[in-house]
């Protein structure tokens, strides 16, 4: 099987890999992103699996694969949450980092260099978040997450809708005016329109179910989620068909 990954883009990330947990960092911008992203996750997650949300650990029992987990920013509150968590990815330094960060926290996560083709396990939640933008063949990315789900499960990508607004913000400022991330770290042609993950999720046997925007606000340097603004960065979760192998 060969290796859906381009290791331009895992060498062009693993140079910085060592301080994925530094707040003010090459990675600040996941940082502030973090809290509504997890709000996301939580709220698709539960909506989906939980029978009581005011627990402090309402994914007790489900099993979370996040795809691409670099320093484990999103493993970790989800572990804290309940779940029990693997994060994959083809950094090994990022790996690293995250598993020493883990234990510091007292924490069990199983962090494999692994890519999602590799893995045969079956898990209740497949994650694939700001990834989606990085490999070089979606449909077969998509169907590594579809074949990773239990039946009913869930998959959750983010990624960045290939608009010219998402040029405009997503590389132009961000990379260029904000220096928020390092040049080079996206590439428009790659975005992802959310009729292409929509085409792609239907052909592995995954049934969208939620589209959600993400809206950076440049004054107050955090993000929201918006139902009608998928011009830049968008959520999708979509739910694997019982019928799917």
């Amino acid at each position: 099987m060969s290796s859906n990954v381009s290791k331009k883009e895992i060498a062009h990330f693993s140079k910085d890999s060592h301080r994925w947990w530094e707040e003010d960092g090459p990675f600040a911008p996941l940082h502030r992103l973090n809290p509504t992203r997890l709000s996301y996750l939580k709220a698709q997650i539960c909506a989906r699996f939980c029978r009581n949300t005011d627990s402090l650990r309402p994914f007790e029992g489900l099993r979370v694969l996040d795809i691409g987990c670099g320093g484990g920013l999103v493993c970790e509150p989800l572990t804290r949450l309940g779940a029990s968590v693997t994060g994959i990815d083809a950094d090994a330094q990022a790996l690293n980092t995250a598993q020493d960060h883990a234990i510091s926290s007292g924490l069990d996560i199983s962090y494999k260099q692994k890519l999602a083709e590799e893995l045969r396990d079956r898990y209740d939640v497949v994650l694939a978040l700001e990834i989606a933008e990085h490999v070089p063949d979606l449909t077969a990315f998509v169907e590594s997450c579809a074949r990773l789900l239990e039946p009913s499960g869930l998959a959750i990508f983010s990624t960045l809708n290939r608009t010219p607004k998402s040029f405009a913000l997503g590389i132009i400022a961000a990379e260029y005016v904000l220096r928020w991330v390092p040049q080079g770290t996206h590439h428009w042609k790659n975005f992802v329109r959310p009729s292409e993950l929509a085409r792609a999720a239907r052909h592995a046997g995954l049934r969208p179910e939620d589209v959600t925007g993400l809206i950076f606000n440049p004054l107050k340097r955090d993000f929201t989620l918006s139902r009608r603004d998928l011009d830049v960065n968008y959520f999708m979760s979509a739910v694997k068909a019982d019928f799917y192998g």
